[in-house]
C-alpha cells in the first residue's frame, strides 16, 4: 500500500515545462530533477518517489522500477509509451498513464510541414539561391500538392488529423492502410478515405505518412519489399517512430534515389549516431524528434501529465491510464476506487 507519508515526492528524469512543476509544487509536492536522463543516474533517486514524468530519451525498465519501493505512477507527457515496461509496471501495481491527443494537432502540422518542404524542395532551393543560383527557379523543381494521393499507415487521431487537413487544404485523394481500425470508425471516413491493402498504398501514393506506435508487431514493419513498392516520385514521411521503418534499407532506397525523398521526425537510435548516413544525403530532411515539442504543446503534455500523477496522489482516477487493471490490485485498496 502507498505510504502515508506527509509530503508526497515527484521525479524527472528529464526536465519539464515549470507550469507543470508549478502546478506540483502548489500541491505541496516536493519535485526532485534528475541531473542527469541515464538510468544510473535517475535509479538511486526512485527511492521515496511516488510519481515520474516521463518524457522521451530514456527507457523505464523492470530494472529501474526495482530500485522504487513506493511508485504508484509513471506519467508520460506524450501517447506512446514504448519507453515503458508496461507488463513490468503492471506486475509491480504501477499505474502507468499517458495523454493521448493532446499533441495531435502539434505532431499533424509537423508532418504537413516535411510533406510541403519536400514537395515544394525548399531545403535545396534554399540553398542554391545561398550560392547564387538564382536561375534554378527556371528547372520548375517543385510540385503542387493539389490532386496528389496521400497514403496514411495509420489512421489514428494524427493520421486522421493529416488525412484531413491534405483533403481539405489541398483537395488530395487519400489512401489508408490500418487493419486495427474498427470498422465503425471506418465508417466514418468512407465518403473521403479509400482503406486499401499496404502494397496498393505504396504502389499508388505521391507521399506516404506513416502514424502507426511501435511494438514487436510494427518493429521494421516498412522494410526493403514495402520501399520498393513506392514510385521513384514518391516520398516517405514519419513523425511516429524510427523502428517502425528498417533504416538501413531507407538509406540503401534513398542512395540509389529509387525514391524522391523522405521528411524524417524519429529515427532508430536517438539521439541520431554521429556517423549515420542520413546526415549526407541531400534528399532527405531531418529533424529530432520535435513534432510535438511546440511550446504551446510542450506546456500542454508536461501540465497534462503532472495533473495525472496529482490526480492519482489524491486519491482520484486519472485520464489516460494504460493499464487501468492494476487498480483492482490490493496495494491500491482504498486509495482509488
Amino acid at each position: 500500500m502507498p505510504t502515508a507519508q506527509k509530503t508526497k515526492r515527484v521525479l524527472l528524469p528529464h526536465t519539464v515545462e515549470q507550469e507543470a512543476v508549478s502546478l506540483l509544487e502548489s500541491a505541496n509536492v516536493e519535485v526532485i530533477l534528475a541531473p542527469d536522463k541515464k538510468p544510473e543516474i535517475v535509479a538511486p533517486l526512485l527511492k521515496g518517489v511516488q510519481g515520474v514524468i516521463l518524457r522521451t530519451g530514456i527507457f523505464f525498465s523492470k530494472d529501474l522500477m526495482n530500485q522504487a519501493d513506493d511508485l504508484w505512477v509513471i506519467a508520460r507527457t506524450g501517447a506512446g509509451v514504448d519507453n515503458v515496461d508496461v507488463p513490468s509496471a503492471t506486475g509491480k501495481g504501477i499505474l502507468v498513464t499517458s495523454v493521448p491527443g493532446a499533441n495531435t494537432r502539434t505532431v499533424a502540422e509537423h508532418a504537413l510541414a516535411l510533406i510541403l518542404a519536400l514537395m515544394k524542395q525548399l531545403p535545396r532551393l534554399d540553398r542554391e539561391v545561398r550560392q547564387d543560383n538564382f536561375g534554378i527557379r527556371y528547372k520548375n523543381l517543385p510540385r503542387d500538392l493539389t490532386g496528389k494521393i496521400l497514403g496514411l499507415v495509420g489512421l489514428g487521431k494524427i493520421g486522421a488529423e493529416v488525412a484531413r487537413m491534405c483533403h481539405q487544404s489541398f483537395d488530395m485523394h487519400i489512401l489508408a492502410y490500418d487493419p486495427y481500425l474498427h470498422p465503425e470508425v471506418q465508417n466514418n471516413f468512407k465518403s473521403w478515405v479509400k482503406f486499401c491493402e499496404l502494397e496498393k498504398l505504396f504502389k499508388t501514393s505521391d507521399i506516404i505518412s506513416l502514424h502507426i506506435p511501435l511494438s514487436p508487431a510494427t518493429q521494421k514493419m516498412i522494410g526493403a519489399r514495402e520501399l520498393g513498392w513506392m514510385k521513384p516520385s514518391a516520398y516517405m514521411i514519419n513523425a511516429s517512430r524510427g523502428g517502425v521503418i528498417d533504416e538501413e534499407a531507407l538509406i540503401q532506397c534513398l542512395k540509389e534515389k529509387r525514391i524522391a525523398g523522405a521528411g524524417l521526425d524519429v529515427f532508430a537510435h536517438e539521439p541520431l549516431e554521429r556517423d549515420n548516413p542520413l546526415k549526407e544525403l541531400d534528399n532527405v530532411i531531418l529533424t529530432p524528434h520535435i513534432g510535438g515539442l511546440t511550446l504551446e504543446c510542450g506546456i500542454r503534455v508536461s501540465v497534462l501529465a503532472a495533473q495525472t500523477v496529482l490526480d492519482v496522489l489524491q486519491g482520484k482516477r486519472p485520464n489516460g491510464m494504460v493499464n487501468p487493471e492494476v487498480l483492482s490490485q490490493p496495494r491500491w485498496k482504498g486509495i482509488i476506487e
